[in-house]
């Protein structure tokens, strides 16, 4: 149908309902906080007036392009590919397109990636890395939400795991076993991920009625630290003994190589040494044997509420350039600044609970 010989436009549809241009966009998109009534009733109003959406003219009405950003810091991929799947999904449901650019731990790279996504007038941008280290934050001036690794600024909007949790549900796990003597290999003691993990799990294991045995083996992020470390903490024990009954890791990769290495020395897993790691990376634990219990961090979710919260900021951002809705509808709650946890999950495999 047209008006005056015209296509509908939003702004049409806006007028016919009593409602603001964006809050069209958002009834019709899906996106946003409206009331359920607001958007039938846009929806009804937009099915009458035989309403199609055309991205360019919504783009004009509402002075967007509905291009977002997915800007990576990563050089592997391994977290930041299901962070950026997960954001792309959400993404495509409101209809936004994405442009993605990896900057591969190169901050000229990156200000580059800035430079020409800016000139692609994007509507805002998603940042995510490798690791949860905080890092500086953008000087642009687009929404932006940073997903995996937050901003060193506490006031913008971070996405990121809940490590401390993470780690609690793994020492809840081995207390119902029964287990009360642990050990701890980690990974770089310097990096916000070890530091996490490692202060939880020491708040927790005491709380559990659980011992944790010598100090925590930090190490790099590799096979080869692991299986060291299992020489380091069965150094004084006799052949076919250990001095706890569970190897707590921070990462898949440790847990893979403390595994083999304690088979090599003649300890069974789960049967003697139970060994849990950290991330649900399919490469290590299915290759792992018996296959690890471990904890997801949920890292498409954590994209997915992400590319939310960027919505919600954006979204905000047209609607206080735009004069205020007419049915009272505010902006959405994941607009709100600040820190955003992201509950995991355990998933218990053959390395804590024996088949036989």
């Amino acid at each position: 149908m047209k008006q005056d010989g015209r296509p509908v436009r939003i702004v049409d549809v806006a007028r016919a309902a009593g409602v603001s241009a964006s809050t069209v966009s958002k009834a019709l998109n899906g996106s946003g906080s409206l009331r359920p009534d607001t958007r039938e009733r846009v929806r009804a109003v937009a099915d009458r007036l035989g309403f199609v959406s055309d991205a360019g003219a919504r783009a004009l009405s509402m002075r967007r392009t509905f291009i977002v950003g997915l800007l990576s810091t990563d050089d592997v991929g391994r977290f930041s590919l299901p962070v950026m799947l997960g954001a792309e999904n959400a993404l495509t449901v409101g209809e936004i397109s994405t442009l993605l650019a990896t900057a591969r731990r190169d901050s000229v790279r990156e200000q580059h990636h800035l430079r020409t996504l800016l000139a692609r007038r994007v509507d805002g941008i998603i940042v995510t890395g490798k690791a949860t280290d905080h890092r500086e934050p953008l000087d642009v001036s687009v929404p932006v939400v940073y997903a995996l690794a937050p901003s060193a600024r506490a006031e913008d909007m971070s996405v990121v795991p809940d490590d401390a949790a993470g780690m609690r549900l793994v020492v809840d796990h081995l207390r119902t076993l029964g287990h009360r003597r642990v050990a701890h290999v980690g990974g770089r003691a310097d990096q916000r991920t070890s530091q996490v993990r490692w202060e939880s799990l020491r708040g927790a294991l005491p709380k559990a009625g659980m011992e944790l045995v010598g100090e925590p083996l930090f190490g790099a992020w590799s096979e080869s630290w692991g299986r060291q470390a299992v020489d380091v903490l069965l150094r004084e024990s006799d052949p076919g003994t250990a001095p706890v009954t569970a190897i707590v890791c921070a990462s898949d990769q440790l847990a893979r190589a403390v595994g083999d290495r304690l088979r090599e020395r003649g300890l069974r897993v789960p049967h003697d040494v139970a060994v849990t790691g950290y991330d649900n990376w399919e490469v290590m634990w299915e290759a792992s044997r018996p296959p690890l219990t471990t904890v997801d961090m949920e890292l498409e979710h954590l994209g997915r509420r992400a590319a939310e919260r960027l919505l919600a900021a954006i979204t905000a951002d047209a609607d206080s350039d735009a004069d205020s809705d007419a049915d009272g509808e505010g902006p959405a709650d994941g607009a709100a600044p600040g820190l955003e946890l992201i509950p995991p999950r355990l998933v218990v495999r053959g390395s804590t609970i024996a088949d036989d």
